[in-house]
């Protein structure tokens, strides 16, 4: 390169964070920050921001994380740079310009995706954020090449529930067999034949019964089951084969 070439520092940390509602797999989205009128309420995102110069990617992403969700220390993995120069566009650069003193052409992003559970008190904590939880099915549209970053966080998490336990971090300490079997239909968008699924999940080992039933339910109460997490430390074999669908 020859040295009139502008070097760029415009790094940003942008995060796909999930959450199981018993049901369906979500994502947190929020509105766009814009005083542009063009720009409306139907302008989503994911959650994201501008690396600042006294942290890594990681905390930055932390940082994120705890400002859209109130949480520390939650499961956070980084899943790939997003570098393309015309991601962004100009409308985007010159917000970028204004609300953060960076004048550059581009802006090259690293995606992360997130773990949480999602209970109420989370979805009031994030409502009062301004913040939605969509479904990942019911997402067709968001700016940038944000549905690019939720697709690959998608695939991310497909790949790590099928070799390690972190199915357990989207569900709630106590949980059905039922609501696993739905977290993971929900994640591949399949149809899990229940009986072989029962049989292989029993025969493992990795659950604990509580003694508990479900409460407050409109349906027969099932027994609710807690990860033994000795089992899955172990990562043997047959417990790795529960998730290979």
């Amino acid at each position: 390169m020859g040295d009139n070439v502008q070097t760029n520092s415009a790094i940003s940390v942008d995060c796909v964070i999930f959450g199981f509602d018993g049901v369906n797999i979500k994502v947190l989205l929020v509105r766009r920050r814009t005083a542009d009128p063009l720009y409306h309420d139907r302008e989503l995102k994911l959650p994201g921001a501008m690396i600042r110069e006294n942290e890594t990617l990681p905390e930055a992403a932390a940082r994120v994380l705890e400002g859209s969700t109130g949480l520390k220390d939650i499961y956070l993995k980084q899943t790939a740079i997003f570098s393309d120069p015309k991601r962004v566009d100009e409308s985007e650069l010159d917000w970028i310009g204004k609300y953060h003193g960076i004048h550059t052409v581009r802006v090259v992003t690293v995606g992360y995706y997130a773990l949480v559970k999602l209970d109420q008190g989370m979805i009031n904590y994030t409502r009062r954020q301004g913040a939605v939880w969509m479904n990942v099915d019911d997402i067709h549209n968001l700016i940038m090449d944000h549905m690019d970053i939720l697709s690959d966080a998608l695939t991310v998490l497909q790949k790590d529930i099928l070799w390690s336990p972190i199915a357990f971090k989207l569900l709630p300490k106590k949980f059905t067999v039922r609501q696993l079997q739905n977290l993971l239909e929900a994640v591949f968008g399949i149809e899990i034949d229940n009986r072989n699924f029962r049989k292989k999940l029993f025969a493992s080992g990795i659950l604990i019964e509580t003694g508990e039933m479900e409460k407050n339910v409109s349906h027969k109460p099932a027994r609710l089951y807690t990860v033994n997490k000795n089992a899955v430390g172990k990562k043997k074999p047959d417990v790795v084969k529960i998730f290979t669908i």
